[in-house]
Protein backbone atom coordinates (compact mmCIF):
# COMPACT_ATOMS: atom_id res chain seq x y z
CA UNK A 1 0.00 0.00 0.00
CA UNK A 2 1.21 3.32 -0.58
CA UNK A 3 -0.14 7.50 0.03
CA UNK A 4 0.98 9.39 -1.56
CA UNK A 5 1.01 12.79 0.93
CA UNK A 6 3.03 14.85 -1.49
CA UNK A 7 -0.08 17.18 -2.37
CA UNK A 8 -0.06 18.45 1.77
CA UNK A 9 2.04 21.79 1.45
CA UNK A 10 1.50 25.00 3.79
CA UNK A 11 2.74 28.17 2.52
CA UNK A 12 4.21 29.85 6.23
CA UNK A 13 3.92 34.22 6.08
CA UNK A 14 2.87 34.83 9.45
CA UNK A 15 5.62 37.54 10.25
CA UNK A 16 9.98 36.46 10.25
CA UNK A 17 12.07 35.98 12.90
CA UNK A 18 15.41 38.71 12.53
CA UNK A 19 18.15 38.95 14.94
CA UNK A 20 17.43 42.44 16.12
CA UNK A 21 14.15 41.54 16.90
CA UNK A 22 15.45 39.30 19.54
CA UNK A 23 16.60 39.55 23.16
CA UNK A 24 20.05 38.22 24.16
CA UNK A 25 18.75 35.57 26.22
CA UNK A 26 16.48 32.39 24.48
CA UNK A 27 14.61 32.11 27.76
CA UNK A 28 12.50 35.11 27.03
CA UNK A 29 12.00 35.08 23.79
CA UNK A 30 10.90 31.01 24.39
CA UNK A 31 9.02 32.88 27.36
CA UNK A 32 7.47 35.58 24.89
CA UNK A 33 6.60 32.52 22.12
CA UNK A 34 4.86 30.74 24.77
CA UNK A 35 2.33 33.38 26.06
CA UNK A 36 1.77 34.04 22.28
CA UNK A 37 0.36 30.53 21.64
CA UNK A 38 -1.52 30.33 25.15
CA UNK A 39 -4.07 33.02 23.29
CA UNK A 40 -4.66 30.87 20.52
CA UNK A 41 -5.66 28.11 22.75
CA UNK A 42 -7.84 26.79 25.56
CA UNK A 43 -5.84 25.54 28.70
CA UNK A 44 -7.18 21.59 28.13
CA UNK A 45 -5.47 22.12 24.43
CA UNK A 46 -1.81 21.78 26.09
CA UNK A 47 0.18 24.37 24.53
CA UNK A 48 2.55 22.87 26.37
CA UNK A 49 2.77 19.77 25.03
CA UNK A 50 6.35 18.81 23.84
CA UNK A 51 8.39 15.56 22.82
CA UNK A 52 11.22 14.57 24.67
CA UNK A 53 13.76 12.74 22.65
CA UNK A 54 16.13 10.15 24.75
CA UNK A 55 18.93 7.64 23.53
CA UNK A 56 17.26 4.21 24.26
CA UNK A 57 19.29 1.41 25.70
CA UNK A 58 19.49 0.26 22.79
CA UNK A 59 21.01 2.70 21.13
CA UNK A 60 17.96 4.14 19.08
CA UNK A 61 16.75 7.45 19.51
CA UNK A 62 13.31 7.49 21.50
CA UNK A 63 10.65 10.31 21.28
CA UNK A 64 7.50 10.44 22.98
CA UNK A 65 5.12 13.47 24.33
CA UNK A 66 5.30 14.75 27.97
CA UNK A 67 3.84 17.76 29.44
CA UNK A 68 6.02 21.21 30.95
CA UNK A 69 4.83 22.19 34.31
CA UNK A 70 7.54 24.80 34.84
CA UNK A 71 10.80 26.29 33.33
CA UNK A 72 13.13 29.43 34.20
CA UNK A 73 16.55 30.11 34.09
CA UNK A 74 17.52 27.11 35.98
CA UNK A 75 16.07 24.63 33.24
CA UNK A 76 12.45 22.86 31.60
CA UNK A 77 10.90 21.11 34.29
CA UNK A 78 8.64 17.83 33.24
CA UNK A 79 7.41 14.47 35.49
CA UNK A 80 7.68 10.88 35.14
CA UNK A 81 8.00 7.37 36.25
CA UNK A 82 11.70 6.96 37.02
CA UNK A 83 11.80 3.25 35.87
CA UNK A 84 9.62 3.71 32.81
CA UNK A 85 11.98 3.86 29.11
CA UNK A 86 12.31 7.58 29.25
CA UNK A 87 13.50 7.00 32.77
CA UNK A 88 15.82 4.44 32.12
CA UNK A 89 17.26 5.92 28.78
CA UNK A 90 18.07 9.16 30.82
CA UNK A 91 19.83 7.64 33.74
CA UNK A 92 22.35 5.66 31.56
CA UNK A 93 22.39 9.24 29.15
CA UNK A 94 21.46 12.06 31.12
CA UNK A 95 20.70 14.48 27.71
CA UNK A 96 17.44 15.25 26.15
CA UNK A 97 16.58 17.21 23.09
CA UNK A 98 12.88 18.70 23.84
CA UNK A 99 10.93 20.20 20.78
CA UNK A 100 7.50 22.30 20.81
CA UNK A 101 5.78 22.84 17.47
CA UNK A 102 3.16 25.20 17.00
CA UNK A 103 1.48 25.26 13.96
CA UNK A 104 -0.99 28.39 14.15
CA UNK A 105 1.77 30.65 14.72
CA UNK A 106 4.05 28.78 12.69
CA UNK A 107 7.28 28.17 15.09
CA UNK A 108 9.14 25.94 16.42
CA UNK A 109 11.66 25.47 19.47
CA UNK A 110 13.92 22.77 20.07
CA UNK A 111 16.07 23.16 22.97
CA UNK A 112 19.12 20.30 23.91
CA UNK A 113 20.12 20.15 27.61
CA UNK A 114 21.92 17.82 30.37
CA UNK A 115 19.16 16.28 32.61
CA UNK A 116 18.63 16.03 36.21
CA UNK A 117 16.64 14.66 38.69
CA UNK A 118 14.38 17.41 40.58
CA UNK A 119 14.83 17.49 44.62
CA UNK A 120 12.54 15.16 46.57
CA UNK A 121 11.18 18.44 47.85
CA UNK A 122 10.04 19.46 44.53
CA UNK A 123 9.02 16.34 43.08
CA UNK A 124 6.94 15.95 46.69
CA UNK A 125 5.50 19.77 45.87
CA UNK A 126 4.31 18.80 43.02
CA UNK A 127 2.91 15.55 43.36
CA UNK A 128 0.88 16.33 46.65
CA UNK A 129 -0.76 19.31 44.01
CA UNK A 130 -2.18 16.64 41.62
CA UNK A 131 -5.91 15.13 41.97
CA UNK A 132 -6.19 12.41 44.22
CA UNK A 133 -7.16 10.33 41.16
CA UNK A 134 -3.05 11.27 39.33
CA UNK A 135 -1.81 10.02 42.58
CA UNK A 136 -3.53 6.82 42.86
CA UNK A 137 -2.71 6.34 39.30
CA UNK A 138 1.16 6.69 39.52
CA UNK A 139 0.88 3.85 42.10
CA UNK A 140 -1.22 1.23 39.69
CA UNK A 141 1.12 2.14 36.50
CA UNK A 142 4.14 0.45 36.42
CA UNK A 143 5.19 2.17 33.31
CA UNK A 144 6.11 0.98 30.07
CA UNK A 145 5.87 -2.43 31.45
CA UNK A 146 4.31 -5.33 29.89
CA UNK A 147 1.01 -6.21 31.13
CA UNK A 148 -1.45 -8.73 30.37
CA UNK A 149 -4.87 -6.69 29.31
CA UNK A 150 -6.35 -3.74 30.16
CA UNK A 151 -8.35 -4.88 32.66
CA UNK A 152 -5.50 -5.98 34.74
CA UNK A 153 -4.95 -2.36 34.83
CA UNK A 154 -8.38 -1.11 35.71
CA UNK A 155 -8.09 -3.86 39.04
CA UNK A 156 -4.65 -2.23 39.84
CA UNK A 157 -6.32 1.04 39.70
CA UNK A 158 -8.99 -0.46 42.36
CA UNK A 159 -7.02 -1.27 44.41
CA UNK A 160 -4.92 0.81 45.25
CA UNK A 161 -7.88 3.10 45.39
CA UNK A 162 -9.37 0.65 47.79
CA UNK A 163 -6.03 0.95 49.75
CA UNK A 164 -5.87 4.61 49.95
CA UNK A 165 -9.47 5.20 50.99
CA UNK A 166 -8.07 4.29 54.62
CA UNK A 167 -4.09 5.36 53.86
CA UNK A 168 -2.42 8.64 53.32
CA UNK A 169 -1.49 8.10 49.45
CA UNK A 170 2.51 9.07 49.49
CA UNK A 171 4.45 9.81 46.49
CA UNK A 172 5.69 6.49 45.15
CA UNK A 173 10.07 6.21 44.99
CA UNK A 174 9.66 6.06 41.40
CA UNK A 175 8.14 9.06 40.63
CA UNK A 176 9.49 12.38 40.53
CA UNK A 177 10.86 15.13 38.30
CA UNK A 178 13.10 15.72 35.42
CA UNK A 179 15.04 19.55 34.94
CA UNK A 180 16.27 19.71 31.42
CA UNK A 181 19.05 22.54 31.46
CA UNK A 182 19.94 23.85 28.18
CA UNK A 183 22.61 24.84 26.54
CA UNK A 184 21.46 24.70 22.98
CA UNK A 185 18.18 26.19 21.78
CA UNK A 186 16.81 26.64 18.55
CA UNK A 187 13.73 28.69 17.17
CA UNK A 188 12.02 28.20 13.46
CA UNK A 189 9.87 30.26 12.23
CA UNK A 190 8.19 29.43 9.32
CA UNK A 191 8.67 31.72 6.08
CA UNK A 192 7.43 31.63 2.20
CA UNK A 193 9.16 29.18 -0.31
CA UNK A 194 10.28 27.05 2.30
CA UNK A 195 13.23 29.78 3.53
CA UNK A 196 12.24 29.16 6.63
CA UNK A 197 14.36 31.70 9.83
CA UNK A 198 16.42 29.64 11.64
CA UNK A 199 17.94 31.06 14.83
CA UNK A 200 20.25 29.20 17.22
CA UNK A 201 21.22 30.08 20.65
CA UNK A 202 24.89 27.96 21.97
CA UNK A 203 26.00 28.48 25.34
CA UNK A 204 29.14 28.74 26.25
CA UNK A 205 29.94 27.52 29.92
CA UNK A 206 33.39 29.51 29.67
CA UNK A 207 32.16 32.56 29.22
CA UNK A 208 28.52 31.99 30.93
CA UNK A 209 27.19 33.34 28.11
CA UNK A 210 24.69 32.87 24.78
CA UNK A 211 25.63 32.97 21.47
CA UNK A 212 23.38 33.79 18.83
CA UNK A 213 23.97 32.64 14.93
CA UNK A 214 21.66 31.88 12.15
CA UNK A 215 20.94 28.65 10.50
CA UNK A 216 20.25 27.71 6.61
CA UNK A 217 17.25 26.32 6.35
Amino acid sequence: MIFDLSHYRKNYKKGSLLESDVPLEPLKLFHFWFQEEKNFHKIDEEPNAMSISTIGEDGVPETRIVLLKMYSEKGFVFYTNYLSLKGRSIKNNPKACLSFYWPNTERQVLIKGNVLKLSIKKSDEYFYKRPKENQIGCWASRQSTIIPSKKYLFNEYQKWNNFFQKNRIKRPFYWGGYIVKPYKMEFWKGQPNRLHDRLIYNYFKEEKDWKLCRLSP
